[in-house]
């Protein structure tokens, strides 16, 4: 028989929550993305990561369901696993996952279950950050223009360069964040989140870069985007052994506001494109070729007006999001050559550098680019509007 080391890390996940602004009369954890419920999504994620100890903190009563999931995820981890009964806040179901931990363990992650398509390559991320007295936490950056207000009124703008959207798993070294736990309970403080009450402490916190992916599903439109999501990955698997290849097209008319943004660059002094975003028709058109290719969507879909948060942004946080959820779906970007139509902007100057800043929003991949006319015809002929077609190739990650 072989024995296996005992694990060093062990992950507190968090089910015990009501899910009232969910509106599906089950706790939240239980309900249903596809055949599969919220909690059994996460603790695939889970039990796909390196091996650690699991305890799943249940809501009251419902114990025996847990265990259910718990058991179907686990595989011949089995033996890992566990579930305790949650308290009646979030702070007293996490004590209670503390009180589960084994003896051996010097790491522990807290994982919301509602965070149901965190990548196990996240899980382990934290994992790996956390240090002897420091702990660790996936973020993303905020993308939503923020303002300070007050019952009636904005009062002032928020930058937002100094922001972070917080994510879990959350990982800590076991005996710091048992002692402050101890002193939030004892004193009666809620904090937001363990990253919060572990900083309380006076302990250093660090972050990591977190996933599209990793999500908290907490209203009917966020269980909506995760079906979508598990829908566009059942699609797109299993993943071929051969390249596939995506076509997008983005057209927009001049007549937005401020100065033009196209291929990633801003170009004073030319007539800006409307659109929902920043209008860069370029880098549109290469978010939907990848998509395309992966199978996940198109930009309509996952970016468009039904997601206010990407109002105004540009060409990079597009990009970026794109290319995690391309390569969550497990797949890494091969090139990706564009091409526009248009009479204006003058591109050959800034070609190199508009590639270049493409580029680097996609990770690295190769990135071409060129320009051309359509001898006076058309609405961009015309000087209407500026229309652009890109071509992708994704090769499996594997």
């Amino acid at each position: 028989m072989t024995v296996l080391p005992v694990p060093d890390t062990a992950l507190i996940v968090v089910a015990a929550g009501s899910g009232t602004r969910l509106g599906a009369g089950a706790p939240k954890a239980l309900v249903g993305i596809d055949e599969r419920s919220i909690l059994r999504h996460a603790l695939d994620g889970v039990f796909a990561a390196a091996p650690m100890q699991v305890i799943v903190v249940a809501p009251a009563g419902f114990e025996g369901e847990a265990e259910s999931e718990l058991l179907a995820a686990a595989g011949d981890r089995v033996d890992l696993g566990r579930v305790v009964t949650g308290g009646e806040t979030r702070q007293l179901s996490v004590a209670a996952g503390l009180g589960a931990l084994w003896g051996d363990v010097t790491r522990v992650l807290v994982h919301d279950a509602a965070r149901a398509l965190t990548p196990p390559s996240q899980i382990d991320g934290v994992a790996r950050a956390v240090g002897a007295d420091t702990g660790a936490i996936p973020v993303l950056a905020v993308v939503d223009t923020l303002k300070r207000v007050d019952e009636t009124s904005i009062v002032e703008a928020v930058d937002r360069a100094e922001l972070a959207a917080a994510q879990t798993p959350q990982g800590f070294p076991r005996l710091p964040l048992e002692a402050a736990y101890a002193t939030a309970l004892a004193s009666g403080t809620e904090y937001t989140d363990d990253a919060a009450l572990f900083a309380a402490a006076g302990h250093r916190v660090r972050h990591i870069r977190g996933s599209e992916r990793a999500f908290k599903i907490t209203t009917p439109a966020d269980l909506e985007r995760a079906r979508h999501l598990l829908s566009g990955a059942t699609a797109a698997a299993p993943v071929p052994i051969i390249p596939v290849v995506g076509i997008g097209t983005d057209v927009h008319a001049f007549g937005g506001d401020g100065d033009l943004r196209l291929a990633g660059l801003e170009w004073p002094g030319e007539p800006a494109l409307s659109g929902h975003s920043d209008g860069d028709a370029v880098a549109h058109a290469i978010v939907d070729a990848l998509l395309g290719a992966a199978g996940l969507g198109d930009i309509g879909q996952l970016f468009g007006t039904s997601h206010p948060e990407y109002a105004g942004a540009h060409a990079d946080v597009f990009l970026a999001r794109t290319l995690d959820l391309v390569t969550d779906a497990g797949w890494r970007i091969g090139n990706v050559a564009v091409q526009f139509q248009g009479n204006r902007p003058r591109f050959s100057a800034r070609r190199i550098e508009a590639e270049q800043a493409l580029s680097d929003a996609l990770g690295g991949a190769r990135v071409t680019v060129s320009a051309t006319t359509t001898d006076g015809l058309g609405f961009s002929g015309r000087g209407e509007g500026i229309s652009v077609t890109a071509i992708a190739l994704l090769v499996p990650a594997s």
